[in-house]
């Protein structure tokens, strides 16, 4: 159960973290949403949220964009606390959420204008402000259309164009690419990619792993509330490294292949794909030398024979299931 609210701790007056979380809970009648979430996020780092439906990635995104408070723990957004100075929160971060409400009535421009207008952006700079977002999420040519119009890739570009009218340090974007075909994600990735390039600090929440382990520099995997592994794509990946996935491709019988490999030392689980035989090893470069020659002195016809480099999807099943230590 999350603990009660104690007193808050002396931020640091050099920030050196555009996202700071402490111990955060958010609990909802007597189920937890988050458990003691810690998270140190800086600048020019794009972070990957990672964790199925339900595991307080929107709970987590929600505090951060001021909407809705802890029950204790805290956060910061650049050195400014989310519940005691949210309107300087606020202007520092662009929120983009899973779903949002679109103003089906107005015009692609109208809509831009209308929250630039909520942004209290003086109308003499709306206008460069507007070409600014459409040039970068290349909507120029649907600046006149009604947004009743838009396809649901336009309308998360519009929504993307929205969250970066007024130029903020920090975007938090939840599930951007949800609902969308496949052409309209590689879209969404490639303008990620480029906000990456311009130096932008984001944070990113999904579930389609593919996507984010592209674009993202490091990565949070989360699970009812809990943080079960966060750092660098290559911090965990080290995690698993471990265990290795291995194939070999055999031209002789597969099944005698897959006994053989089976009764090897450091062998795990085994499976036959076609000419394929894949397995886990957890043994050490001349124990996976030693089980490719063994294959070969009992007349087994091998063609090819190599790791299988391991994703972070296989991570985020490792970790879920409970397989790492």
């Amino acid at each position: 159960m999350c603990r009660p609210q104690t007193s808050k701790q002396n931020y640091p007056s050099q920030v050196i973290a555009v996202i700071e979380i402490v111990d955060l809970c958010k609990s909802y009648g007597n189920v937890d949403a988050l458990v003691d979430l810690n998270l140190k996020i800086k600048k020019g780092e794009v972070f990957g949220f990672i964790g199925p439906n339900g595991a307080g990635k929107t709970t987590t995104i929600k505090i951060l964009a001021t909407l809705t408070a802890p029950s204790s723990g805290e956060a910061y957004v650049s050195g400014y606390d989310v519940t005691e100075e949210p309107y300087k929160v606020r202007g520092l971060l662009g929120y983009m959420p899973d779903f949002f409400g679109m103003y089906d009535s107005l015009k692609v421009w109208e809509y831009l204008d209308f929250f630039a207008a909520s942004y209290r952006m003086p109308q003499a700079e709306r206008r460069d402000a507007i070409e600014n977002v459409l040039s970068l999420t290349h909507l120029e040519e649907k600046a006149e259309s009604f947004v009743a119009g838009l396809s649901r890739g336009m309308r998360q570009r519009l929504c993307l164009a929205k969250t970066l009218l007024h130029d903020p340090e920090l975007l938090i974007l939840d599930e951007p690419a949800s609902g969308l075909d496949p052409r309209a994600r590689v879209e969404i990735k490639e303008l990620l990619n480029g906000l990456k390039d311009a130096g932008k600090t984001i944070f990113v929440s999904s579930h389609i792993l593919p996507e984010l382990s592209d674009i993202c520099t490091t990565f949070g995997i989360i699970e009812k509330g809990n943080l079960l592994l966060s750092g660098s794509k290559e911090k965990i990946m080290e995690a698993i490294r471990g265990v290795r996935r291995i194939k070999a491709k055999v031209l002789s019988d597969t099944k005698k292949a897959a006994s053989l490999i089976e009764s090897e030392k450091g062998v795990g689980s085994i499976k036959i794909d076609g000419k394929e035989v894949q397995f886990e090893f957890n043994g050490s470069d001349l124990e996976l030398a030693r089980v490719f020659e063994n294959l070969v002195t009992a007349g087994v016809l091998i063609v090819g024979f190599s790791e299988i480099e391991t994703n972070l999807e296989d991570v985020f099943m490792k970790i879920t299931r409970g397989e790492l230590a």
